[in-house]
């Protein structure tokens, strides 16, 4: 029996311009409209199998957090049909379950009722409750005084401590620290495990990817896109990335089975579309073929930002084969070059290159320095142009990266940024199918096992 079975669900919001036509609409009865029609989610449907774990990826506004409050039944469907059977417990909007002016303890209990638990399975449950919460004494004092960081800890204290049959988890947790965190994926994983199903949502491709099993891709409340991670996140990125229009005919085409870099996927298992073809039970056999560097015209920057320069001016950098190929997609594990011109406008001395590759959420990762600190003699007149290259061999794991460029001299026997372009290149790494990994950088680790005579430092 499946653990979640979702099938046409559209959820419609009636929107009005003023308070009075929402009078008008009920003393009408009807027969006039005063609202408009907002379809936060139009005919999505599929099926999760027990111990799976659903990702559910978009833009903002696509209508994840209206499908999973459908699922834990906060709201009502327009249409359409959900059989989850057994306890949905779900942490959507952080504290949304709380009342503030009850404390700790007694919105736990409250909680526990509105989960269908008596009060004395919830005392049975205090203990290990409050130990993951890690509170202390705030669990007796108002929900109110709680910082968000408090309020998530017990929330989700609450939502895994029920034995739910659905766990939902609506981006709640990148509120938390990585120290609790890292409990909470390792309370998920426990959860998962005992034949409980996961729906997930995380701006995070990581996250997705590490995760779950399967992904699926929402856009302007439409179902775009099931499959595996590895197939979903990269579709997903280049809708996020691309402009309305192109982003627009993207969605069109994923929804028509055309994808635009790559072939139709076979289903994955434990998981069916609403409406699927007569032959989908048929064994489907799929050449993989290996990825190669590309060049995606929709995956652009859109936070790029460029500062004023001071004597010289950085061109339009991008990232290259040692072919010369210009690339945005890249593979891991192979070398590509970050290419850039600057243009001089005065005399500088003491000039260093650089380049910085950064996370979606600013952290930097690395990068590197042209010419070295004990190499700066050249110096560069007004007008001289110089092409800076830099190559480096990907280590990335995948996911989406960002590319910072500058230049920094000496002008006027001052030391000062000539120029700076900041986000300058959008770019992205192909999953691999071959490894489920964290993180971001790929160490290149080589382990070895070797027998041991005797453990005569007391290892064991």
């Amino acid at each position: 029996m499946p653990a979640l079975s979702v099938r046409s669900l559209s959820k419609r919001f009636e929107l009005y311009d003023r308070p009075v036509d929402r009078l008008k609409q009920t003393l009408w009865r009807g027969k006039r409209q005063f609202y408009r029609e907002f379809w936060a989610l139009r005919d999505v449907g599929f099926t999760l199998s027990a111990g799976q774990a659903l990702g559910v990826v978009g833009r903002n506004g696509s209508g994840k957090s209206t499908l999973l409050q459908l699922i834990a039944g906060t709201l009502a469907p327009t249409c359409g049909e959900i059989d989850a059977p057994g306890r949905v417990s779900a942490l959507l909007e952080l504290g949304s379950g709380f009342n503030p002016e009850f404390t700790g303890r007694e919105n736990v209990y409250l909680n526990g009722a509105i989960l269908g638990l008596a009060h004395a399975e919830m005392r049975a449950l205090m203990p290990e409750l409050l130990e993951f919460a890690d509170i202390g004494d705030f669990v007796d004092r108002q929900v109110k005084t709680y910082s968000s960081g408090m309020a998530l800890r017990l929330a989700f204290a609450v939502a895994t401590a029920v034995a739910p049959r659905i766990l939902i988890v609506d981006e709640a947790l990148a509120v938390g620290d990585e120290a609790f965190q890292r409990k909470c994926f390792a309370r998920i994983e426990k959860i998962r495990e005992s034949g409980a199903a996961i729906l997930f949502v995380s701006h995070a491709p990581a996250q997705i990817l590490e995760l779950c099993d399967v992904a699926l891709l929402l856009d302007a409340g439409e179902m775009v896109l099931l499959d595996e991670p590895r197939r979903v996140v990269p579709e997903y990125q280049r809708i996020l990335y691309a402009s309305p229009d192109r982003a627009a005919r993207l969605r069109e085409r994923l929804r028509r089975g055309l994808p635009a870099t790559e072939p139709e996927p076979a289903a994955h298992a434990g998981v069916t579309t609403a409406a699927p073809p007569p032959d989908a039970a048929a064994p489907v056999t799929i050449e993989t073929a290996a990825p190669v560097a590309t060049l995606d015209p929709d995956l652009r920057s859109a936070s790029a930002v460029e500062y004023a320069a001071h004597g010289a001016r950085i061109g339009t950098p991008r990232i290259i084969t040692p072919g010369g190929d210009a690339v945005n997609v890249l593979v891991r594990g192979e070398t590509y070059i970050v290419d850039y011109r600057v243009e001089f406008q005065r005399p500088a001395r003491r000039v260093r290159f650089g380049m910085m590759v950064k996370t979606t959420s600013g952290l930097e990762l690395g990068g590197g320095t042209q010419p070295e600190a004990g190499d700066l003699d050249r110096e560069f007149a007004a007008g001289e142009c110089v092409d800076v290259r830099f190559a480096f061999r990907c280590q990335l794991f995948a996911g989406m990266y960002f590319l910072n460029t500058g230049v920094l001299g000496e002008i006027d026997g001052t030391d000062t940024y000539l120029h700076r372009r900041v986000d300058a290149v959008a770019f992205r790494v192909q999953p691999d199918p071959s490894i489920r990994a964290a993180g971001y950088v790929d160490f290149d680790i080589q382990a070895s096992l070797a027998p041991a005579a005797e453990c005569a430092d007391g290892r064991s």
